[in-house]
């Protein structure tokens, strides 16, 4: 079964990006968020990224992908 990039609401702080990625790549959510918390203070890219994944990028998961890491 091949893995889907969603984001997942049941285990979000703001958009569920975090805890997508996490469920995608078999990490911790607050492994990714940290990874994107430093982007955002660095360079701030960070912050256009994880924008552009809630807006564009990544679908909201309708409860069909239970598969968390």
């Amino acid at each position: 079964m091949k893995k889907k990039f969603y984001r997942i609401k049941r285990d979000s702080r703001i958009y569920g990006v975090c805890s997508g990625l996490g469920n995608y790549f078999s990490l911790e959510p607050d492994l990714v968020r940290i990874f994107f918390a430093v982007l955002a203070l660095l360079w701030g890219a960070g912050l256009w990224l994880y924008l552009i994944l809630c807006w564009k990028l990544a679908p909201k998961d309708e409860g069909g992908n239970e598969n968390s890491a």
